[in-house]
């Protein structure tokens, strides 16, 4: 399923936090979006999982305005995984993982025998079977992440929002976090910190600062150093990695002027 955004803006409090922004994913790619602290890039993602309601523009998905959708209909295209997603409640993964079944429920809300075969699956296919039963405010932020994965798999969408997905976990959960949902075959718009990760798992990349696309592309085009100094403020140098040539980032402080 394809993404593309046109014209958004959002406005809170008066304020313009994004302005005019044009993105498109296409069906079955891995798009990042990446930029500094406080350039606009969460509360983008809020509006394309419907958090937000921009003040202009829209999000459509194979030509579909997303927030002209019903809830139900938009929750069985698209789910995500806000920057900050734990539950309170002491429910146990596989329960964490059954409230993807939510959308495609009747307004019972009764379980199918479906329904438990698509969680299992679902939580099996990110390696957390042995975790089923497990209390999830008890498992650790890697266990957490693959449950929530499991939870967005479950929801059989088409498109997949992640914001900062691999905040909190070490280098080794971060990478099986973003294999796993590269693997999953869904158009995927996500939020990334660190550039070698986007530099390696992203089809495209979109560059936003101060509310705004700067720049987009593939990652070996958009992250040069130019941009990265001007962008980030930081000095950097491209060396290819030794095995798949991908572009690796080396970072400095810029030279005082």
């Amino acid at each position: 399923m394809r993404v593309d955004i046109e014209g958004l803006a959002v406005e809170i409090a008066g304020a313009r936090l994004v302005e005019d922004i044009a993105l498109r994913a296409d069906s079955g790619r891995f798009v990042g979006l990446i930029g500094p602290n406080g350039s606009g890039k969460s509360t983008l993602l809020r509006c394309v999982y419907r958090a937000l309601k921009p003040a202009a523009g829209t999000v459509r998905l194979d030509g579909d305005d997303l927030h002209a959708l019903g809830v139900r209909e938009g929750a069985r295209r698209l789910a995500a995984l806000p920057q900050e997603s734990t539950s309170e409640f002491d429910f146990t993964a596989a329960e964490v993982v059954a409230m993807g079944r939510l959308p495609h429920q009747s307004a019972a809300g009764r379980t199918t025998d479906r329904d438990r075969e698509i969680c299992a699956a679902a939580l099996a296919r990110v390696g957390g079977g042995h975790l089923a039963d497990r209390s999830f405010p008890t498992l650790s932020g890697g266990e957490k992440q693959r449950v929530l994965i499991a939870r967005a798999l479950a929801q059989e969408p088409k498109v997949l929002v992640l914001d900062e997905p691999t905040n909190h976990l070490d280098i080794a959960q971060q990478l099986e976090v973003l294999s796993l949902v590269r693997g999953a075959g869904l158009t995927v718009l996500a939020a990334l910190h660190d550039l070698n990760l986007a530099a390696t798992h992203c089809d495209a990349l979109y560059v936003i600062a101060g509310g705004r696309i700067v720049a987009s592309g593939p990652p070996d085009a958009v992250l040069t150093p130019e941009l990265l100094a001007d962008v980030f403020g930081v000095r950097a140098l491209r060396v290819p990695h030794p095995e798949s040539g991908t572009p690796h980032l080396l970072f400095d402080r810029l030279p005082a002027s």
